[in-house]
Order: C-alpha cells, then sequence, then structure tokens
C-alpha cells in the first residue's frame, strides 16, 4: 500500500482509481463493508482502489478538547486499512485551506484533478466542503458532469444497530469488549512505544511497561485483562489506561501494562496491547500502600484470569 500526504504529492502515476472518503477511524465492520466493496469495483474496472483520510480529523480541528477519543491513531489506521487490501491511501491535511474548500472545490481539487476518480463509494450520510454543504446527491450530480459513478455503501448491523465510531466509542466506553469484538471484526487494541516512565510501579512491586498513547483522550479507561506479543510469543498482562487519579497527574491519559511472566528491556519498542476484559474502573487511593495493595489484587485476578483462559503462545 502506498501512502500520499497532500494533493500535492500526487503524480500522474496517481490518477484513475475507485476511492472512498472519511475518517476511517477504528477501520471497523461497517469501513471493512466499505473497503470489500471499493476492492470489487477496482477489480471490475481494473484500477487501483484509494481511501481519502483526513489528518487531523476534523472534529479534532475544530474542538480538540472536546474531539471524541480516536480509536486508531495514524499509524494503526494504515496498518489496519494496509491489511484490507487498500491500495493507496491519500492523507489531507484538515487545516483553515481544506475547511474553506467549498463543495465543488473538493471535489474538483481532489476528486477530478487530483485522483481522476473513476467511481466513488461513500455512505449516504457522507457530508463534505465549506459547513457541510455537500452531500450523497451533490456527489451523483458532480460525478454525472465529471464522468465518474458513484454509489451508496450498505449499512452494516450488529445487534439490531448501525455498526459506526461513536457507537464502537460508547461500547468501549461501558466496558463492553465483547460487544467491541463484533463491532470491529477483532479484539480491540492500542499500538504505541515503551517508554521511561516514573518507575512507580516498579516501587510498587509491578513494574509497568508505559506505553506512548498520544491521545488528548482514550475511548477507554480503568484496568483490563490485556495481551500483547513479545518476540513472538503472546504474554498475558493486565493494564491501567486512563488519568492515573492516585498519582500526581500531567493532564495526560496514560497506558500502564504489566506483563505477568516476562522480565526484560522493553524501552524503545513498539507494543500491541490487546484488551480482553474489564476488571474495574480507575480509582483514587489514599496512599500509595492502598494502591500497591489494589495493584496486587489486579494482578492476582489477572494470573487466575489467565490461567482460566489459555491462548496459543505462538506467532501462528
Amino acid at each position: 500500500m502506498q501512502l500520499v500526504r497532500g494533493l500535492h504529492n500526487l503524480r500522474p502515476r496517481h490518477r484513475g482509481c475507485v476511492a472512498t472518503i472519511g475518517n476511517f477511524d477504528g477501520v471497523h465492520r461497517g469501513h471493512q463493508a466499505i473497503l470489500e466493496r471499493l476492492r470489487e469495483r477496482a477489480s471490475e474496472l481494473g484500477l487501483p482502489s484509494c481511501v481519502v483520510i483526513f489528518e487531523p480529523q476534523p472534529r479534532e480541528y475544530f474542538a480538540p478538547v472536546q474531539a471524541p477519543a480516536r480509536l486508531t491513531r495514524l499509524r494503526e489506521k494504515l496498518q489496519l486499512l494496509s491489511e484490507q487490501g487498500v491500495d493507496l491511501v491519500l492523507c489531507l491535511a484538515f487545516n483553515r485551506r481544506l475547511r474553506e474548500l467549498s463543495a465543488a472545490e473538493f471535489v474538483h481539487a481532489t476528486l477530478v484533478d487530483g485522483l481522476g476518480v473513476r467511481h466513488l463509494e461513500v455512505g449516504d450520510d457522507f457530508r463534505f466542503g465549506c459547513d457541510r454543504a455537500g452531500d450523497f446527491n451533490f456527489l451523483l450530480k458532480a460525478g454525472a458532469a465529471e464522468g465518474f459513478t458513484v454509489e451508496a455503501a450498505t449499512t452494516i448491523e450488529v445487534e439490531g444497530e448501525r455498526v459506526s465510531s461513536t457507537r464502537l466509542r460508547q461500547v468501549l466506553a461501558d466496558g463492553d469488549l465483547d460487544l467491541a469484538q463484533k463491532l470491529l471484526g477483532r479484539p480491540f487494541s492500542i499500538t504505541g512505544r515503551v517508554m521511561h516512565g516514573q518507575a512507580l510501579g516498579r516501587q510498587l512491586g509491578a513494574p509497568t511497561a508505559n506505553i506512548q498513547l498520544k491521545r488528548k483522550n482514550t475511548p477507554l479507561s480503568g484496568v483490563f485483562m490485556v495481551s500483547t506479543e513479545v518476540d513472538g510469543l503472546t504474554q498475558p498482562a493486565v493494564a491501567n489506561i486512563g488519568m492515573r487519579p492516585s498519582v500526581k497527574s500531567d493532564g495526560q491519559p496514560h497506558l500502564e501494562v504489566h506483563l505477568l511472566n516476562y522480565q526484560g528491556d522493553l524501552y524503545g519498542r513498539p507494543l500491541r496491547v490487546t484488551f480482553h476484559r474489564k476488571l474495574r474502573d480507575e480509582q483514587r487511593f489514599a496512599s500509595l500502600e492502598a494502591l500497591k495493595t489494589a495493584i496486587e489484587a489486579d494482578i492476582a485476578a489477572a494470573r487466575e484470569y489467565w490461567r482460566a483462559s489459555p491462548f496459543t503462545t505462538s506467532q501462528d
């Protein structure tokens, strides 16, 4: 899969494709249905498939503090799109210049002059352009005038409700990881690099890998049964994600993972942390001794959970 950042980096070889546009936050089953249809149409027309995304996501640009929690950082999103067989990702910087483009200007600059789109797959509720003036009907008319076809994506439902990033965020906030897995088609995970922290976990007898989140908000918080892969082996673990109310806060969310059966240096390594079951909410403890007692109980519960829930330790 090729990544192109910005219209100015498009080349003549990128023209002529089947495309879709959106945030694709989470790359959940609803997104996967769009991408499946995208691949089918691309194969029928003998053209590459292209996904147009925005960075930051529009709501992060307009209200960075109040914006919904990210389900996937850009790196994670690109990996998931690649796994879905996408040929090209055009990542547009969502800035003042892009925000002020009219719907017609966006269509001409991106779809017609930039990508030379032959077919477009979008949701029937898709809105774009300055003040969100462009919609599905606008695209139908633009396509008829400019020579590309437009098709509305099929809505995917799970347990009687539409699959969406908004619903997925709520499910994760509720700690319902089983339903989250149904919406995603895979367990929910977060990937980040292990950074040096305050070493408080080590002082409390439970050393942790501190995962760099690079997020203002997280879609879930609390203490969880998790797993991660190290050197090709799946490692059972327990993790805390959130604002750490019992220690001095820096105002940023943290993900701290205690691997139950691993001793070694993980600093600087990327880890994918997969969430399996919520153990409890975050809570504030009156002392470090009370916090230590709670951590010991969490670790004991995690050991019991993984003892009763064995999984493969090989890379396959």
